[in-house]
């Protein structure tokens, strides 16, 4: 009689245990749950995606900055500052005695400067 009773319940058990393995694979092939599994993974896809875009923009941006210094350094940009005003410049100064403020009388003819030939004269 042992020996039924345990045989009987070891199938009872061994039934139980595959009815709910087939009910839970079961369950995971429905439509609503393949949508939310594949809703999920895509949002770990992107999640990973946009970190490895991070990552590289990051990556891109410090070796710039670094592209940049090195080249700052080559064309002298980042060499120190004299703080010391150069010495004033002395310029020359020249009047233009052909301008025509400087012409009196019927000669004048528009309040523009002459040059070495005028336009205006007919040659």
């Amino acid at each position: 009689m042992f020996r039924r009773t345990f045989w009987f319940t070891t199938g009872v058990a061994a039934g139980v245990w595959a009815t709910t393995k087939v009910n839970r694979k079961l369950k995971q092939l429905t439509p609503e749950h393949l949508a939310v599994t594949a809703a999920n993974k895509a949002i770990e896809a992107g999640g990973r995606l946009k970190d490895r875009a991070v990552d590289f923009a990051l990556e891109v941006r410090d070796n710039m900055a670094q592209r940049e210094a090195e080249l700052g350094d080559a064309l002298g940009l980042n060499a120190p500052v004299d703080r010391e005003l150069p010495p004033p410049r002395s310029y020359a100064v020249i009047e233009n005695r052909n301008s025509s403020k400087y012409v009196e009388g019927p000669a004048r003819k528009s309040t523009y400067p002459t040059y070495p030939y005028n336009r205006n004269e007919d040659h």
